[in-house]
């Protein structure tokens, strides 16, 4: 079906009038929902909002001044992002920067209101710290179908939320189950990678990483980095070259070099748990350290999955330095312990350093092929539910 003629039949020949936001909804400032003990804690009943991104800052024990929406939702509304939020569960706030929406009449669904709302286009201007509800959002009109017949006017606004409502669920079940078996498969990976790296103590000799590799100082001028190959620790998120998801590229100094088959680790936050094989030429900045393989004895696929366990980033947290931004020891790190199967024998070694790696890398491959498919499967998902969504909000507008 054709988008006009759905909406044709949607409508079927009733009037549309679009009507100021601030005529059909009414606003109320967080004042005594607010939170007074910032002190949240995962087991307490009560959740503390913001209508941000982060949306559940915490958990309360509070028990005074909670708003009871799960009798009466609200929107919220964030006054200086203009970010919003459908809450239809018992809440307390954190700050007055937020405003509760509710639908200012009963001929006026706020769900429908709330979608329609997110059909708007950013129109923020940088450095505007103005309040948007009152002086922006509340004179946006909104389409109210059949507004002389209330009860075909509810009919019509309850089917599109129907159908948005139907979306929604569907998006959150396929990402519910993507997620799922994104957390199960690297379970699977970490649980393999350990078995494969316990090892009899006859067949195996645990040699310090300064003996086997060696941290890298070579340097690499800017002229040579491009987006796919300049590493960051904050784009150091998959583990293979060309797939961060960073466009950063810097235009300036000498950066560290890194080549294929070094392992990059992320230096500054150990605790991010950062690292990556390399298979390509590079460059990287001081938070991200590179080892480079100087042992012929050990395959450079093989070092990275073992400091790639979790055993390696727990040593590595141990030992880190500083407190409120931990930075790797790199004394330390070249001192973990790495198992060498065979070490007197040094095909045999190889040999059975690159069948652990083959079993690993087929996990590995597996686990980055749902990660890669699951925020695009999202996104795609996403795409979809607004393209509908602006469908069915898509009514003749007035002259």
């Amino acid at each position: 079906m054709s988008e006009a003629s759905f909406l044709e039949k949607l409508l079927d020949g009733a009037e549309v009038e679009w009507l100021p936001l601030g005529d059909v909804t009414q606003y109320e400032q967080p004042t005594r929902y607010l939170v007074a003990n910032k002190n949240y804690d995962d087991s307490y009943e009560t959740p503390v909002l913001t209508a941000g991104k982060t949306f559940i800052l915490g958990y309360t024990n509070e028990t005074d001044g909670i708003n009871k929406a799960s009798d009466d939702p609200v929107i919220i509304f964030d006054d200086f992002t203009t970010a919003n939020k459908w809450v239809d569960f018992d809440f307390k706030a954190k700050s007055s920067a937020m405003k509760m929406i509710k639908s200012s009449d009963d001929k006026f669904i706020l769900k429908y209101i709330y979608y329609w709302l997110n059909t708007l286009p950013s129109d923020l201007v940088d450095g505007d710290h103005k309040r948007q509800w009152i002086g922006n959002y509340c004179k946006k009109r909104i389409p109210i179908p059949c507004p002389d017949e209330p009860e075909r006017s509810l009919e019509i606004q309850k089917e599109i939320v129907r159908i948005l409502d139907a979306f929604t669920a569907m998006t959150a079940e396929l990402t519910a189950e993507l997620t799922a078996e994104l957390t199960a498969r690297k379970k699977q990976y970490n649980h393999y990678r350990n078995q494969l790296l316990t090892f009899n103590a006859e067949n195996v000799e645990w040699k310090p990483l300064h003996s086997l590799a060696q941290y890298s100082s070579s340097r690499i001028s800017c002229e040579r980095i491009d987006s796919s190959n300049y590493v960051g620790v904050d784009n150091l998120l998959q583990n293979r070259a060309g797939k961060t998801d960073s466009s950063y590229v810097p235009t300036s100094g000498n950066y560290t070099e890194y080549r294929d088959g070094d392992t990059l680790i992320g230096n500054i936050r150990p605790y991010l748990k950062k690292i990556w094989h390399a298979d390509c030429v590079g460059g990287t900045n001081g938070d991200v350290l590179v080892v480079h393989p100087t042992n012929e004895g050990i395959d450079s696929r093989y070092l990275y999955q073992v400091l790639a366990d979790e055993r390696f980033f727990d040593y590595n947290m141990k030992h880190a330095k500083g407190a409120k931004m931990p930075r790797g020891n790199k004394p330390k790190i070249m001192e973990y312990p790495i198992p060498v199967p065979y070490p007197n024998n040094r095909e045999k070694s190889l040999e059975e350093q690159r069948r652990i790696v083959s079993i690993l890398d087929k996990f590995d491959a597996l686990t980055n092929s749902i990660s890669e498919g699951l925020p695009r499967e999202i996104e795609l998902r996403q795409q979809q539910y607004e393209y509908y969504r602006d469908m069915l909000f898509n009514f003749p507008k007035p002259d």
